[in-house]
This record gives structure tokens, sequence and C-alpha cells, in this order.
């Protein structure tokens, strides 16, 4: 889970809105329960009000024969009504009567359908202990009888009103035409949960509406995003890329357009610098033809000899100077090759030129890369190992991070205090400036320079008996 939020940024999202929704859900419901509390109390007392209206005027229309059948019929497991045929006075008394009266099981009628569904509601009424009736009556005590104006009920009479609770329980009395009072309690829980299966449903669409608006939204931005990380990869290996499109919201286009000019300028650069020094490299060309054909005119033979070898020397180091910047000035394709069978075949190809030379198989390894480029940078680490430590070995492997192209050899090695400086350009180990013993010391920096461009580099390190060159690439996502 850690690694997923780390690396989704739709798993972010997600989780974020889903936070959003609990949160405001709370918010809502905490705002909102009072609320819904007050408005199902008020539903349940304007029902008791209307159902005792309506059979006070179903007691005057009959029979006073018919009455207990009528009063029996109206009750229910949560509301009882009888006739009482004085006025209720003291409150205290009559709430006592209402939760005994309530705390009683309904009559039945056995031999009739109505007594059968009578049985089977019994079950769910309520039960009122003894203690609790004589409790909850002495608890209420300091509550009396308020008047309900004809304007607050359906009838056009006047009723008595009280509460037999500070939660669930109301009490009425309303005087008939007969002049005997109908008396009604209603006592129910009003439900205090507020998880529900309604709100389970409610917060699981919710949520999956949110994840699914996270997923795009997070494709939206991520999608540009990763054809950003993908384009400066390859930029950073000298890749030639094509612009990316600037389009979608202002700071995915500003982005995208940041780039683009990022790398136009780096082009430019290149191309000036590389211009530059092509330039510099030819323009030397004349004084040093000029200073050989001054240097025939030296009658002292010795001092003739010494200025003809030092004008070879630097002619040699600007003819290598310029083919390196031609060679950097061609845009070479990257393209993707079987990175062992390119290095076995220069192998080959070294090995029939009379190097010492022996390639180690391994295991195919599909890399996208310029290949001349890296032909040239290895070629130069092997003719290294070869001048300078009489053979060389080469492999290539794969590991965690990297694809390495390791190349030992059996010389001297180099020591560590000068270990970074022999990739500086022209820089020598040997005192001798004679070709055919060091070259002009470019080698390791054109190596070194290739290898970066691939987003790699290369690594010198001193073995028991001989030094080790890797050139490290990295992995392509």
């Amino acid at each position: 889970m850690r690694r997923l939020w780390a690396r989704s940024l739709a798993a972010q999202i997600i989780v974020a809105m889903l936070l959003a929704l609990g949160v405001s859900q709370v918010i809502g419901f905490m705002i909102s329960w009072d609320e819904r509390g007050r408005a199902l109390y008020l539903a349940a007392k304007s029902e008791f009000l209307v159902r005792t209206a309506s059979l006070a005027q179903l007691l005057e229309t009959t029979p006073s024969t018919l009455e207990n059948d009528i009063l029996n019929a109206s009750n229910t497991a949560y509301t009882r009504f009888w006739i009482s045929r004085d006025e209720p006075v003291d409150s205290t008394a009559w709430r006592h009567e209402a939760w005994t009266v309530l705390a009683q099981p309904l009559p039945t009628l056995s031999q009739s359908v109505y007594g059968q569904r009578r049985l089977e509601r019994q079950a769910s009424q309520p039960s009122y202990p003894s203690g609790s009736i004589v409790a909850a009556a002495a608890a209420m005590a300091h509550l009396t009888w308020a008047t309900l104006p004809a304007h607050a009920w359906p009838l056009s009479r006047p009723a008595k009103f009280l509460y037999l609770d500070e939660s669930k329980g109301m009490g009425i009395a309303v005087r008939l035409e007969s002049g005997a009072w109908l008396n009604a309690a209603y006592s129910k829980s009003i439900p205090n949960s507020i998880w529900t299966s309604q709100t389970a449903i409610s917060l699981a669409i919710s949520a999956v509406i949110l994840s699914l608006i996270a997923i795009f939204v997070a494709r939206s931005i991520a999608r540009p995003m990763r054809r950003l990380a993908v384009a400066a990869e390859a930029l950073g290996r000298g890749e030639s890329i094509k612009p990316l499109p600037e389009s979608g919201p202002d700071d995915i286009r500003q982005t995208a357009e940041a780039f683009n000019r990022m790398q136009e300028r780096l082009e430019r650069f290149v191309q000036d610098r590389t211009r530059m020094l092509a330039a510099i490299s030819h323009d030397i060309r004349t004084p040093l033809t000029s200073l050989r054909l001054r240097a025939e005119f030296v009658t002292d033979s010795d001092v003739q000899e010494k200025m003809l070898k030092t004008i070879g020397e630097i002619q040699t180091m600007t003819e290598a100077t310029l083919a390196f910047v031609r060679e950097e000035a061609t845009a070479e394709a990257t393209r993707t090759v079987d990175l062992p069978a390119l290095v076995e075949s220069l192998c080959d190809d070294l090995a029939e030129l009379g190097r010492n030379v022996t390639f180690i198989e391994g295991a195919a390894i599909n890399y996208r890369c310029r290949p001349d480029a890296l032909r040239r940078a290895i070629r130069n680490l092997i003719e290294n190992a070869v001048r300078y430590g009489e053979r060389a070995r080469v492999s290539v492997a794969r590991t965690a991070n990297s694809i390495d192209i390791v190349v030992e050899d059996d010389g001297p090695g180099i020591p560590d205090e000068v270990m970074e400086q022999v990739f500086a350009p022209f820089y020598r180990l040997e005192d001798s400036r004679n070709r055919e013993t060091g070259g002009v010391g470019l080698g390791l920096s054109i190596a070194r320079a290739i290898a970066r461009h691939h987003g790699g580099d290369v690594v010198l390190s001193n073995r028991a008996k001989g030094l080790q060159a890797t050139i490290s690439l990295p992995l392509l996502s």
C-alpha cells in the first residue's frame, strides 16, 4: 500500500477525495441530525393529534355500545385510547395512568383476522416495568396540562396536552359531546442512529463516482507528465526528440512550452559550440603550415628537428580535435540493438587485426542507443587496455540499475590520485608525446562524453592485477 501510495497519483487523488467525502458527510450528519430528529418528532406529534381528533369524531357519531370495540381497534403498539367520565386534572396521576395503559398488552380478538394481526403486533409493543412507570411520572411532575387551542389541532374545540417524558411521550385529553373525556397516550423512541442501509448505499455510490472521477483526473495529469519524463530522459541521453504538444490546462501547457524552449536552447548552444571548435581547429591549420614552412629555413638542424616535432604534435592534436568535433556534429539516430552482439562484433574485428581481445558471452540484452558512437567509446577502452595492459577481456552484464560493459586488462593500473584526471582532454600519464606509445590523450575523454550522452558514465577501478574500465548505461523504463 505504501508503494502504491508513493507511485500512484490516482491513488493519492482517490484517497484525498474519499477523505473529503467522509469529512463532508460527517459534518453534514452532525448539522442535519438534530433537524431530522425534530422533524420526525413533529411529524409523529401531528399524526397523533390527527388520529385523536378523528377518533373523537368517530365516537361522537357511533352508538355508545360500540365504544369499547372502536377504542380497542384504534389502539396500536405505541398509542392507547381510553374514556374517562371526569376531566383529568392531576397531571402526575394522569401520566401514571397513561404509562400503565401503555404497558398493558393489546386486547386480541382471536376469532377474527384483525385479532390475529393484533397477536402478531403484540410481540413488538414496548414493555414498561412498574418501577419505570413511577420514575417517568415523577420525573415530569413539574410539567402540568397545557391548553391546546382550536387552531392548533384539527377539532374546533380546545384540548388538554402534556408530555409524558422529555423525549418520546405525549398525551392529550379532549371532551366529547357526551361529556366524557377521550384520553390518548403516545410513546415511541425516534431512531438515533445515523448509519442506515440507505446511508451506506449513498456513500458507496458517491465513493465509486468520486473514484472514477479521480482516476480520470489523475490520468489526464499523469499522461502529459509521463510524456515529459520520457522526453527529458531521451534529451538527457542526447537524442533528438520532437517538440512536446503544447495543449491542455495552463499549468501543463506552460510546462511543455518551457521544455520545448529549453530543448531548443540546448540544441542551439551545442551547435554553436561545435561550429566554434570546428572553426578554431580548421583555422589553426594555416599558421601551422606557415610555421612548418619557416622551420624549413632554420639552419640549425637540432633546432629545426625540435620545431618540426612540436609542430607535428600540435597538428596531431588539432586533427584529433577536429575529428572529434566533426563526429559530435553528426546527429546519429537512436535505435534498438542487441548490445552484447554489438560488443562481440567489435571484439571480433579487433581480434582479426591482431589485438589480444577476448569477449565473455552473456545473455542477449536489447538496448536503445547510438550504436556507432557507443562502438567508438568501447573501442577506445579496449585499445587502451591492449596498449597498456597487454590484453583486454570484455563482458556485458545487467545489474539492478544499469547495464555494464566491462573491459579488464592485466596492466599496472592507474594511481588513485589521478583516477579522474585521466579523463581530461590531452592528459597522459607517460612523459613521452610519442603517438606510438600513447596517442594524444583524447580516448578516455571521448569514451566518457559518449557514455554521458547516453545518460551513463565511465568508471575506472584498480584490480589486484590490472585495471577495470566500466561503461555504465542506465536501464530504460
